[in-house]
């Protein structure tokens, strides 16, 4: 073992240092500097950048009509994504017996169109399958980390398994909540009543933007309009409900709490 150990070269192990010093240095310098490097300039890598990020839309949020607008407005950044499977099963609902969902095909498919048409956000329709996976969440959420992308939603089961799996979620619900304007309780609105609520005497009206508002004795009112106040705003993870009195008892309650039984409320 003396004789061999004599035969090898002192410069050996400085050699392997050598290359091993050099190597993990042009490792480090090449992860640093990959963000500086265009790759997407090279054809290999252009189409994976593009999508990379990128907003995955499921059915719903396609036949919802919205997001539409919002891509018009120039609030949406990066590419939408559209995967085959998701245009398929929104063919499907077109070609559907029943009318109303058949309606909401159609619908889907004027919204593709249109989103193909606008100019403010590209839009990109995939064919990444997974046969393996049968369902079309999973597949979205599949899609979604496979290009680092976020999903664009309104179906809340959908929002909440791809929360918990890490898959950052755009609800178009969440947004219209969050845009509406504030109202507070004691304001006046002026509501059309349309129907009867759940509870005795109550009238359900609704704002421009949807929101359902519960007007205590307003069933006698159906089909006219009244001046209300409003007594509390519910918030729930569907949206807003407001409930409200006739601006008359409203008043009478506040300048003569005695007759409501406020003082012994109080007590």
């Amino acid at each position: 073992l003396l004789y061999f150990a004599q035969r090898i070269p002192i410069t050996l192990p400085i050699y392997v240092l050598f290359y091993f010093v050099m190597g993990y240095l042009g490792f480090r310098i090449g992860l640093e500097k990959t963000k500086s490097l265009d790759l997407s300039k090279i054809p290999i890598f252009e189409k994976f950048h593009e999508l990379e990020g990128a907003k995955i839309l499921d059915t719903s949020a396609i036949i919802d009509g919205r997001i539409a607008d919002i891509c018009e407005t120039g609030f949406i950044e990066g590419t939408l994504i559209i995967p085959q499977f998701v245009l398929y099963e929104i063919q499907h609902i077109a070609d559907a017996p029943d009318h109303v969902k058949r309606m909401k095909g159609r619908r889907g498919l004027d919204i593709l169109h249109r989103l193909q048409k606008q100019n403010f956000v590209p839009v990109r329709i995939v064919d990444h399958d997974f046969p393996k996976l049968k369902d079309v969440d999973t597949k979205l959420i599949a899609i979604a980390k496979r290009f680092s992308g976020k999903i664009i939603t309104n179906d809340f089961n959908l929002n909440k398994v791809a929360e918990l799996q890490g898959i950052e979620v755009l609800n178009v619900n969440q947004l219209a909540t969050a845009l509406k304007p504030p109202i507070l309780p004691g304001e006046a609105l002026n509501i059309r009543i349309v129907k009867e609520g759940k509870e005795f005497g109550q009238g359900i009206g609704y704002l421009e933007d949807g929101t359902m508002v519960v007007i205590d004795e307003g069933k006698r009112h159906i089909g006219k309009n009244v001046d209300v106040i409003v007594t509390s705003v519910l918030q729930t993870p569907s949206g807003r409900m407001i409930f409200a009195k006739l601006r008359e008892h409203a008043e009478k309650e506040f300048y003569f709490p005695d007759e409501y039984g406020y003082e012994e409320q109080v007590r």
